[in-house]
């Protein structure tokens, strides 16, 4: 075998050639001394959770390599760098596959556009290249472009700031003027009651009367001025309204056409963007996604680089071997990724899309979908009329799956007969460690309250893949659901949900720390994100394979319970010890 230095010279005078007239031009081939010895997967990739096959790894290293190595790679793709000089961040893919003679190679990919373009002679084309000279696309952007250009034209015309700044000035101006006027009337109010309650004691009835009408007619001459103030604003400001709308009108006008406009373009689009499977049959994108949640492609379906990839080989007639995707250069500053790093393909955009491409080619089980928690032991720490304790095993649902149905509620109902298991909290599959679980529905609803008022004490442990100068602190990151690639969170200041983790360092060496985490909030992969993410620690959990690096277990453990027993009222502590 080479190393990975003398296989990334084997492929150095490999990497440069002109745009593919040949479909095979765009193959980077493997030497045989290099893959003779490396035997060729049975199935294709699962997209969604693999381990990189061990020719997706040496394609991978190149294409790093040629990222890495190319001096005109910034002057010809005009990619931007950080102040380390790494490129900022895209997903990349590689494809192994057997060309129309048997012969062995990989293809490569980006998501989306390099460079505002889509022809790159290195990396296959887009499913549909809306860049090319005299597109519709270009053209219908073309006339979306003009429409912006003559919004901001009028936008940016003196005469309609000038008549907005009025408007706003006249707002203000009659606000004020009017509730001034308001006070003093409210003041004249007062005075007449005053002098309501002092005259009713002096004067006969026949001379009240006549002063009640006297009250009655300043009554009215205020509530007159009043409307006369208020009509004198009103029509200086509805002129200046009757001036804007001209503008107004123009500028909503040509939103609606550009919102017009911009939906029939991406519908045609929609159909521009056909895919093929191993058979050749073809679906567009609109197809595909009608059947969905969504009912319509999310925004920039179809550029990703596994359907990319996938569509090239079917089109001419390659035969697919494994898939492999891994982010390149600095992360987004909401999402965890790391440089050099594979990811599965994402759900939201790609998922659909790949359940119709890859139709009919056999592919690897879904690790997800096998139960590997089945012959792990629920230890029971503690057990009352009430209540029981458990220590679930790392692999274990805490609840039944859509396909897994072995859980800590299955194994309790099947242990009680006829007492149902109630769930008050749960655990993440992949993470170990303490869980309560209530007999009653008292009980239930009891200790359900103290976790919604945050009474209850957890304690996490984590080893985690990183050290750090600090010792303890508190990690404060909203998080929300990202919509394109269940289950992954996102930090979003945003529209996030407010997360707070409290941590201290209770060991470390060179290359991991063991902390203690307090988790203030309870939001969805909460210890993950700010193990993982940049603005927290920056150092995810060791195993973690959504936010760092899969292991042979995710090393989080629930290692402290403490709660005030519904029953007996008295404070409850439990604790797990770690098994890492």
């Amino acid at each position: 075998m080479f190393t990975n230095k003398q296989k990334t010279i084997t492929f150095a005078q490999k990497l440069y050639y002109p745009v593919a007239s040949n479909p095979t031009d765009r193959i980077t081939y493997f030497p045989e001394s290099l893959i003779n010895s490396i035997d060729l997967p049975e199935r294709f990739t699962f997209p969604f959770y693999y381990e990189p096959h061990e020719l997706t790894k040496i394609a991978a290293e190149e294409l790093q390599y040629y990222l890495e190595t190319q001096t005109e790679l910034d002057h010809n793709f005009g990619l931007d760098e950080n102040q380390d000089g790494i490129v900022i961040g895209k997903m990349f893919g590689v494809l192994v596959v057997k060309d129309t003679n048997g012969k062995l190679g990989y293809l490569s990919a980006f998501s989306g556009k390099l460079a505002g373009s889509n022809e790159h002679p290195k990396f296959v084309p887009p499913v549909f290249d809306m860049l090319m000279e005299n597109s519709f696309f270009l053209k219908e952007q073309y006339i979306l472009n003009s429409i912006n250009d003559r919004v901001k034209e009028i936008e940016a015309d003196s005469h309609y700031i000038s008549l907005k700044q009025k408007l706003q000035k006249y707002n203000l101006a009659s606000d004020k003027e009017i509730n001034d006027f308001k006070q003093i009337l409210k003041a004249n109010k007062q005075d007449r009651k005053k002098q309501r309650q002092e005259q009713k004691n002096i004067l006969s009835g026949e001379d009240y009367a006549e002063f009640e009408a006297f009250m009655i007619k300043h009554s009215l001459h205020d509530k007159h001025q009043l409307n006369v103030l208020i009509n004198k604003w009103q029509e200086s400001i509805d002129e200046v309204k009757q001036q804007l709308a001209e503008y107004e009108n123009t500028i909503e006008s040509l939103k609606k056409e550009r919102k017009e406009k911009s939906s029939a373009l991406q519908q045609q689009l929609f159909e521009q963007y056909v895919f093929l499977n191993k058979d050749r049959e073809n679906k567009s994108l609109h197809a595909i996604f009608k059947d969905t949640v969504f009912g319509k492609p999310p925004a920039a379906a179809g550029e990703c680089a596994t359907p990319k990839l996938l569509q090239y080989a079917f089109k001419h007639g390659f035969q697919p071997i494994a898939m492999a995707e891994f982010w390149w250069g600095t992360p987004p500053k909401s999402e965890i990724r790391q440089h050099k790093q594979y990811y599965p393909a994402c759900t939201g955009k790609c998922k659909p899309i790949l359940e119709h491409m890859l139709k009919g080619t056999p592919v690897d089980d879904n690790p997800l979908l096998i139960n590997q928690g089945e012959d792990k032991k629920l230890e029971i720490i503690f057990e009352d009329d009430y209540l029981i304790v458990v220590n679930k095993p790392a692999e274990l649902l805490s609840v039944p799956g859509i396909v897994i149905q072995d859980s800590v509620y299955t194994r309790l109902q099947a242990m009680w007969g006829n007492i149902e298991p109630l769930i008050i909290h749960r655990l993440d599959m992949a993470t170990s460690g303490l869980l309560v679980v209530a007999k009653t529905k008292e009980t239930h609803k009891d200790i359900q309250k103290q976790f919604l008022r945050r009474t209850v004490n957890k304690r996490y442990t984590a080893l985690l893949a990183g050290t750090f100068a600090e010792n303890e602190g508190e990690i404060s990151l909203p998080l929300r659901g990202d919509l394109d690639n269940r289950p992954r969170q996102l930090v979003c200041f945003e529209h996030g949900k407010k997360a707070v983790t409290k941590w201290k360092t209770v060991a470390k060496n060179e290359t991991t720390t063991k902390v203690h985490f307090w988790p203030l909030t309870g939001r969805t992969h909460q210890l993950r994100m700010h193990s993982a993410h940049e603005q927290g620690l920056n150092a995810p959990i060791v195993g973690d394979d959504l936010y760092g690096t899969s292991a042979e277990r995710l090393h989080l453990h629930a290692a402290y319970l403490e709660f005030i027993h519904p029953a007996t009222q008295e404070k409850m502590s439990f604790e797990a010890p770690e098994e890492f």
